[in-house]
């Protein structure tokens, strides 16, 4: 992984590219099964000078960070940037299913961002969307950019707000809940995830359009 001044210029200078000023969004939370799914929005509204672009220096996609680099990326993004994180919940993930809650936590947060910004500002806005789908319903201009999160700085700085954000919030909930491991797994089905699940059974907080093949499975294996 790339930490040097050139990868940050570079993702500075993607952005730059687009010919407009830049919103980045990205989400975390779209894969594992409990748990709400959260997407953050970002604008570096003024260019960067020396001083933020050397402590921005590790940015990149939050999965290829550490713990301890993605809290203190965390901070510094929060005060030097118009930001939003949005969280989508279980109830609304079941009714929509994770694809369009994911999306909508998008379309909220960037709409915060922009809302945010000097009205000048709005008339020249362009939203960069991790991933390989567009926001629906979303009356500014925009691309994705597939694998943003390493390309784009703004992005990266949204994948930072949206995995820090979440993991914490699984952090309390693991303190609510245990036995499921929420803290370790970020309510991904490990083996001890869906051991818990065969032992406690499931929680508010629990996706259970996440779990049907685990049950289907169970099911069959009950009856030999």
């Amino acid at each position: 992984m790339k930490t040097d001044n050139t990868h940050i210029k570079q993702l500075f200078e993607f952005d730059y590219n687009q010919g407009e000023l830049v919103t980045g969004t990205d989400e975390a939370g779209r894969g594992p099964a409990a748990g709400g799914v959260f997407a953050a929005a970002v604008c570096f509204d003024t260019q960067p000078g020396k001083d933020l672009l050397e402590k921005l220096r590790p940015l990149n996609d939050s999965k290829q960070l550490n713990k301890k680099k993605r809290e203190a990326l965390y901070d510094i993004i929060l005060e030097n940037t118009v930001n939003s994180i949005v969280c989508i919940e279980v109830e609304e993930i079941e009714k929509i299913n994770i694809l369009n809650a994911s999306l909508k936590a998008m379309r909220l947060a960037c709409l915060d961002v922009i809302d945010k910004l000097p009205p000048d500002n709005r008339e020249n806005i362009l939203t960069l969307v991790d991933g390989n789908k567009l926001i629906r319903n979303y009356i500014y201009p925009q691309r994705y950019v597939i694998k943003g999160d390493s390309k784009s700085a703004a992005i990266a700085a949204a994948s930072i707000l949206a995995k820090v954000t979440r993991d914490r919030y699984m952090e309390k909930l693991d303190a609510e809940y245990p036995q499921y491991g929420w803290a370790k797994n970020a309510g991904y089905l490990t083996k001890e995830h869906l051991d818990a699940i065969d032992k406690y059974g499931l929680t508010p907080y629990h996706r259970p359009s996440f779990l049907k093949k685990h049950f289907a499975k169970q099911e069959q294996l009950s009856l030999f």
